[in-house]
């Protein structure tokens, strides 16, 4: 009988142990917890270490540091019908969690989804020498669209940069023809100016030497004088 009742309650420790474990929870201190109890949301829980109710409760941990995503590469047609590739980071913040958690399903996903759709239709507005050459512009305007549409899902957009741009088919080939081309411009233009350069120097070398061959012959013939008015005097 007392062999039992020990058996008995050291079962029952263990199973009090358990479910205290369960119950503890420790939110970070870049983090953000949202105390869910049977279904109700009960409030924020703040950085530290926590003791809720088991089973009942739920705990969201929501992480309020700056997030980096990468918006994949897509195909968008510029203004002026040039198909270009174009690919971006995004740079989000968690500034209310309630909404984050509660509004949207994965704000994550959902930035991402917007971001490409809001790209497509800023690029579209836009000719392609535009797009190439005024990169800050768009980044600008990308990071305003968004900022003020996640607004609604307590998402902050920081930053946004467009990493890259590339124009595809016939438009990419025929801006390589066009940089090969000028290339080739600059190289002949300096080449050219080599030239110009060396025929500069060559033309003052010689002039120099003329004027040194005609000094050194008119000083030969003062000193010739010079010899021939000495040996008449003596």
């Amino acid at each position: 009988m007392v062999f039992f009742e020990t058996f008995v309650t050291i079962i029952l420790i263990i199973i009090i142990l358990i479910i205290f474990a369960r119950g503890v929870v420790i939110v970070q201190p870049y983090e953000q917890g949202l105390h869910i109890r049977l279904g109700q949301y009960i409030g924020r829980m703040n950085p530290g270490f926590r003791w809720v109710i088991p089973i009942i409760t739920q705990v969201i941990k929501l992480d309020l540091r700056t997030l980096v995503i990468d918006i994949p590469s897509q195909e968008v047609i510029t203004k002026d019908n040039s198909p270009t590739n174009v690919d971006a980071i995004v740079y989000i913040r968690v500034i209310d969690p309630e909404k984050a958690y509660f509004e949207v399903v994965n704000y994550r996903m959902a930035t991402v989804a917007l971001a490409q759709t809001t790209l497509r239709g800023v690029i579209g507005d836009m000719e392609l020498d535009e797009v190439l050459y005024n990169r800050e512009s768009i980044n600008t305007r990308l990071r305003d669209i968004l900022d003020r549409e996640t607004d609604q899902w307590g998402v902050k957009v920081e930053r946004v940069e467009i990493k890259e741009v590339d124009p595809v088919g016939a438009v990419k080939q025929a801006m390589t023809e066009q940089t090969a081309a000028e290339r080739a411009r600059r190289a002949a233009i300096l080449r050219a100016d080599g030239e110009k350069r060396s025929a500069i120097l060559k033309a003052e070398g010689l002039k120099k030497s003329m004027i040194l061959e005609a000094e050194g012959e008119r000083q030969s013939k003062i000193l010739k004088a010079d010899g021939e008015r000495m040996s008449q005097i003596l």
